[in-house]
């Protein structure tokens, strides 16, 4: 009887030890995303935090971590998630959609469309997000992990020309919806309106009311984001334009206005143009942060870091040196004051292709066919097929099967070990700096030889056609493919046959940008006609430095 009762004992001690210990954050597995940290290890940081394209940030604070999400546009996997524990150092958790919605659509390259300005929100133990399709309309998706796994984008509103939605919980449990207008697709752009939703977020439940127009020296007024302090209802909305604009926000007693607004940051005397179009994040602390972005035109869109502060109950964004209350960005800063957590280690940026699948830097120009390529983990290589060009193009513009990834840095090389199995005349394989000018060091099968080759292709989104830079050099078909890419975006191809002696190939190159977004690099595999075979490329390594 004694020994059950000790046993007895010993099991609740057990079970309520196990209910009191603490739980360990999760461990959030990703991959850097930039080649330079902007963490100074001094207690400061130095802007951008992010040298790569994440347009359009959104970000949030769940208890002591730190979420991002931005613009993918036509790319997938889509909505990328981004993981921080001190607002400064990054990484690439996840995707939120494996596809891009409508999938029939965008199997299709749609340069430019697709997910635009998305919101990103944790309610009631779920993570949210909520974006416009241009051309569609409202979609959401939800998990109850950052991580995921994610729902299918839902279309929540069909609309032509709504973008940039944001969602609004109240504390009554009421919902809304801010969302913006595409003059392209709208007709009408720079005003905003505001929707209530269903708390569940999956319908809209009116036809919305204006709550602003921007013509009035705001023109061009989108992105909203909302939040409630101090029982003022707030949308924060960059206006003026992409590359020249400037932070607005707007404020009110009522959620449906009427508004006032006020220009809470500018560039003033700095270097970062249009620093707009980001997010609120306060901390546990009581300190309150705002990410941005700049333009970098082929650099892409690239993310800022902004201390922020209230004067009158409106916030300041940056450095308020004369006192208007209106913020410059700051350059190098002190970093938030977060609780004291362990550093997260992101996995390198290079890769191997030793895993399932590739690393998630690399996204698809459009959704990605089952026969465009495969990780084969036995060989340790990435597999990409020669996919037949599509009828009628005379260049990459219209190919739908480019495998890329954002710039990593101002300057950096990338290698690439490939091995060439291009079995049909007239197959190719290029490592490209892909953009609406683009270049690639390119290897062709010619009457069966390979041979190697700079094409270059200004104003590709026009129609032009390539043009070869010299003369075609035989090589083996073990090659290490180089780019190196300097200051301004200047790039320099060339190659070699052991990874030692790199001859150079070409001209240089100045990069463009794309359709909204910066140049990528990365690979393309491609044949003239249609035959019962492919040719195929093994991408063995690709390292950035």
């Amino acid at each position: 009887m004694k020994s059950k009762l000790i046993c007895a004992l010993a099991a609740i001690y057990l079970l309520v030890s196990a209910c009191s210990a603490p739980t360990t954050a999760p461990d959030y597995r990703g991959v850097q995303v930039t080649l330079k940290s902007a963490d100074n290890g001094d207690g400061t940081y130095t802007n951008p935090i992010i040298q790569a394209d994440y347009s359009d940030p959104d970000a949030i604070r769940v208890e002591d971590d730190f979420f991002m999400t931005a613009s993918s546009f036509g790319c997938a996997p889509g909505l990328p998630i981004l993981h921080s524990r001190d607002l400064v150092n990054w990484q690439l958790i996840a995707y939120a959609s494996p596809k891009v919605m409508p999938e029939a659509h965008y199997n299709k390259i749609q340069h430019g469309n697709g997910i635009w300005a998305p919101s990103l929100r944790y309610h009631n133990g779920i993570f949210y997000i909520f974006y416009g399709d241009p051309d569609f309309g409202i979609f959401m998706l939800k998990s109850k992990k950052a991580e995921g796994p994610w729902s299918e984008p839902l279309l929540i509103k069909e609309a032509k020309g709504w973008i940039d939605s944001c969602p609004f919980w109240d504390e009554d449990g009421q919902a809304y919806l801010v969302h913006g207008y595409a003059g392209s697709r709208a007709g009408i752009k720079s005003i905003l309106a505001v929707n209530r939703m269903k708390p569940d977020g999956t319908a809209l439940l009116d036809d919305g009311i204006l709550v602003f127009d921007g013509h009035d020296g705001n023109g061009t007024v989108e992105g909203p984001k909302f939040y409630k302090k101090n029982g003022c209802y707030y949308i924060f909305a960059p206006a003026g334009g992409v590359s020249t604009g400037w932070q607005l926000v707007l404020r009110s007693k009522n959620i449906t206005g009427p508004y006032e607004s006020k220009v809470v940051m500018s560039q003033g005397k700095t270097e970062i143009n249009g620093p707009h179009q980001g997010a609120w994040v306060s901390l546990a602390g009581g300190e309150d942060w705002f990410l941005h972005f700049q333009d970098q035109e082929a650099y892409g869109r690239v993310v800022h870091l902004q201390p922020m502060n209230w004067k009158d109950n409106w916030p300041v964004i940056g450095h308020d040196a004369n006192g208007d209350g209106t913020g410059e960005p700051v350059i190098t800063y002190r970093k938030p004051a977060v609780k004291q957590t362990e550093m997260i280690s992101p996995e390198s940026m290079d890769d191997e292709f030793n895993g399932d699948a590739p690393s998630l830097l690399w996204q698809w120009h459009a959704n990605p066919g089952l026969d465009w390529g495969k990780s084969f983990p036995g060989k340790g290589v990435f597999r990409m097929y020669c996919q037949s060009s599509a009828e009628g193009s005379v260049n990459l513009w219209d190919v739908p099967s480019l495998f890329l990834q954002k710039w990593p840095a101002v300057s950096f090389e990338a290698v690439a070990k490939v091995k060439l199995s291009l079995l049909n005349d007239g197959e190719r394989f290029g490592l490209i700096i892909m953009g609406q000018d683009y270049a690639s060091v390119v290897v062709e099968n010619k009457n069966g030889e390979l041979v190697l080759n700079e094409i270059t292709c200004l104003n590709a989104r026009k129609g032009s056609e390539e043009n070869y830079a010299g003369d075609f050099q035989p090589v083996s078909s073990d090659l290490f493919l180089k780019v190196k890419v300097e200051e301004g975006g200047i790039c320099h191809f060339s190659y070699s046959e052991n990874g030692l002696d790199y001859k150079s190939v070409g001209l240089p190159f100045t990069a463009n940008t794309g359709r909204w977004i910066g140049s990528k690099i990365g690979f393309f595999a491609q044949r003239k006609n249609k035959i019962n075979d492919s040719g195929f490329v093994d991408i063995d390594r690709f390292t950035m430095n």
